[in-house]
């Protein structure tokens, strides 16, 4: 299936089959595991949700200031983000709706055309998971952003609407400590300690913002995403955001 300008999902949550032993169900951590898992195609290592740009304009010089880059935007995504992720595993049957707003609310290009672009990987991969079964009984979504698409297709596959929230929410910080890996602005291990400890805050960012609806999206950090939104005219980068 090709996922162009358009992508599909939808559909109740899937049931086991009547008569099926559970037993022989493989259980849920397993399609956690493989849908956090760094080898799940989404695309998400080819983007630093604005921290290369921050980088190159000095903003972002070492382990400190990567720190509070992180809170800042674990911060935003709970405020700007997550509601997307909520309103589309709760209600799947208006993911087109809630598509559409995602687009209009994220009026930085380099963020819109990041959030499209990982969230049709994202589609794709689920599809071919699910063999098809998500495109057949879909519903065709005009840009397929990230986090309206994300909370749909796991609401389709079954998983828990925390889980599913927290998965979000994991996938985004570890994103950003793997890109200041890249980046050279910390070594391997201690992105690993400070991914560690950055657990904490974003369990608390997750508690506070976990109720919050569409009525209450708000972008939070403005320079981030002035930083972000100079991401094509830096003069070499390694990251499409």
């Amino acid at each position: 299936m090709e996922v162009g300008k358009s992508g599909s999902v939808g559909g109740p949550v899937s049931q086991p089959e009547k008569g099926a032993d559970p037993a022989a169900r493989p259980s849920d951590d397993w399609l956690v595991w493989q849908l956090t898992d760094s080898a799940f195609p989404t695309g998400g290592f080819v983007h630093s949700s604005g921290l290369e740009a921050a980088w190159q304009h000095g903003e972002v010089r070492g382990r400190d200031e990567l720190m509070l880059f992180v809170e800042a935007s674990l911060e935003q995504l709970g405020h700007a983000t997550l509601p997307f992720v909520a309103a589309a595993f709760d209600l799947p049957g208006q993911v087109v709706e809630w598509d559409a707003l995602c687009d209009v609310f994220i009026t930085n290009h380099v963020a819109n055309r990041a959030s499209r672009a990982q969230g049709r990987a994202f589609l794709s991969a689920v599809e071919r998971l699910s063999n098809g079964k998500m495109e057949k009984r879909g519903l065709e979504i005009p840009f397929a952003h990230f986090a309206p698409v994300f909370g749909a297709c796991l609401r389709r596959l079954g998983v828990r609407r925390e889980t599913a929230m927290r998965m979000f929410v994991f996938n985004h910080f570890r994103g950003i400590f793997a890109a200041a890996v890249r980046l050279n602005i910390i070594g391997p291990m201690e992105a690993q300690l400070l991914q560690h400890r950055s657990a904490v805050k974003a369990e608390k960012i997750l508690k506070q913002t976990a109720t919050l609806s569409l009525d209450d999206i708000a972008q939070t950090a403005p320079l981030m995403e002035i930083w972000q939104a100079a991401q094509d005219r830096l003069y070499s980068r390694l990251f499409q955001s």
